[in-house]
């Protein structure tokens, strides 16, 4: 009986008109823990609910509210705030974001950016900005380069991470063959990994930047 207290809590807290998400998971929580659940049973549980039964997906959530911040100009604001910083370039603002994609990708944080979220609205656009003026083809250029930066950061980032999907994958293959792995010892294999590929692609972003800038001094030249 006291597993239907989660009820009362949905009832009640529908009734005050609190955030229903709240009210959910409140609910939740006092059911799980009438059961004789721990807090990190419930949890656990709560999130494998929610997982399974997710039929829709981030990115139809993600995509409309971009595509309502590109109209509000988010996309000109971006490079008005690139033209006012003298020191930026397309290859040192891809940089950065390597590092940053790279480190939070390493901490399990795989959906704060990626293609939709970043790439499109604010990191192509900064790096255009960076490079004025640009031909029709380095600007596709630009943006293919801001594509491979996020794409190179966020591979190489998350299987530092112990609780991603493809360490898991490889611990479960390993153990069916009966070589045991620990993940954190695959988890540390990945960092040597890591630091590689962003020296490698920082060098690139540098020619890459380098080549920008030759080529936007012979255009000024022949002006």
């Amino acid at each position: 009986m006291l597993t239907l207290l989660g009820v009362a809590v949905i009832v009640l807290g529908f009734a005050l008109r609190f955030n229903p998400l709240m009210v959910v998971v409140v609910a939740a929580l006092t059911s799980g823990l009438a059961a004789g659940l721990a807090p990190l049973e419930v949890l656990a549980a709560f999130g494998k609910a929610f997982n399974t039964n997710r039929y829709v997906t981030v990115a139809w959530l993600v995509l409309p509210a971009i595509g309502l911040l590109e109209r509000a100009g988010l996309q000109e604001k971006a490079r008005v705030t690139i033209r006012s910083i003298r020191a930026a370039s397309a290859g040192r603002i891809l940089l950065v974001y390597l590092i940053l994609r790279q480190l939070s990708a390493a901490l399990g944080l795989v959906s704060i950016a990626g293609q939709a979220q970043t790439v499109r609205p604010l990191l192509a656009p900064m790096a255009e900005a960076a490079s004025e003026p640009l031909s029709d083809d380095r600007r596709e250029k630009v943006k293919a380069m801001s594509a491979a930066t996020d794409n190179v950061g966020l591979f190489f980032g998350e299987d530092i991470f112990l609780a991603i999907g493809s360490i898991l994958l490889i611990v479960g293959f390993l153990d069916q063959s009966g070589i045991t792995v620990e993940p954190l010892h695959l988890s540390m294999w990945a960092i040597p990994t890591a630091i590689a590929a962003f020296f490698i692609h920082g060098a690139r972003l540098l020619l890459f930047d380098r080549a920008l800038s030759k080529a936007r001094s012979g255009s000024e030249a022949e002006q």
